[in-house]
């Protein structure tokens, strides 16, 4: 990893307050739902990207959500903690993802939907399992924020944007400019902000998850697969989705859960 992106990493602000507060509300086994709202309410930013994602097509409830009480309820817990971390963390970066080709808008966008992608499919293989993988889902290419900076800093956003833009293999044009994949920036960030060993080592091998310890080997198959149907220069394309369903195929996953999933977040 270039020295330039690790100096970035350890000059990474704190999280939150809030989220401080969140990560302990979750991991106490007697809290509640009402114990997360008491912790969110006072924050209005927070407040304001749980309503509207609550209130997007993508996770189809059926009414307007107008307060958090009503949002942590529909969602739980663990998917407002990950929606909560993943909008906290884009906000403390300064995104500039030009070097993708595409906004910041438009990576929150991507992010959310390999998240939502994650959950439709994997409730129906393991709610439990789908509960951890999917806040990894949503931050996963968070390391691709500091690579994008990293790559305008050295004025190669060019000629990193039109190699993105031709690749269907990310990882290797970040290996090829930053000597490291998003996947391992990744996890370097979020072991920085004190996040557990299983949750870092998923992502860390989510580029390489044949290379991955047993432990976290599903994890990190299903985070490459994801990531391989809905990647930041051409999320559901026809291509991608058919390499990620060969994917998926090739590790042993029923691939009609798979694209039931796909649809129903192309569809909406």
């Amino acid at each position: 990893m270039k020295s330039s992106i690790t100096e970035s990493i350890k000059s990474l602000p704190p999280l939150s307050k809030t989220i401080m507060d969140i990560n302990r509300v979750y991991a106490d086994e007697e809290a509640g739902i009402m114990d997360l709202v008491k912790v969110i309410e006072p924050d209005p930013m927070i407040v304001a990207n749980l309503l509207k994602a609550a209130n997007s097509p993508l996770y189809g409830f059926a009414k307007e959500i107008r307060n958090v009480a009503q949002a942590v309820s529909l969602f739980g817990m663990g998917t407002t903690r990950s929606i909560a971390i993943g909008n906290s963390v884009r906000k403390l970066l300064n995104v500039d993802m030009q070097p993708y080709g595409i906004s910041s808008d438009e990576f929150a966008d991507i992010s959310s939907k390999q998240a939502v992608l994650m959950l439709k499919w994997y409730s129906k293989i393991s709610k439990e399992k789908a509960d951890k993988l999917y806040l990894a889902a949503f931050l996963q290419e968070t390391g691709k924020i500091l690579i994008s900076s990293d790559v305008i800093q050295e004025d190669e956003g060019v000629s990193f944007a039109s190699e993105v833009e031709m690749s269907n293999n990310l990882a290797q044009v970040e290996i090829s400019y930053v000597g490291v994949s998003s996947a391992k920036v990744t996890a370097e960030v979020f072991n920085h902000w004190g996040f557990d060993e299983f949750f870092v080592d998923m992502i860390k091998y989510a580029d390489t998850p044949n290379d991955a310890p047993d432990e976290v080997k599903e994890y990190s198959m299903a985070l490459n697969i994801v990531k391989t149907i809905a990647p930041v220069n051409k999320p559901f394309s026809e291509q991608s989705i058919n390499f990620g369903l060969k994917k998926a195929k090739d590790a042993g996953y029923d691939i009609d859960l798979l694209q039931n999933a796909i649809d129903d977040i192309v569809n909406i």
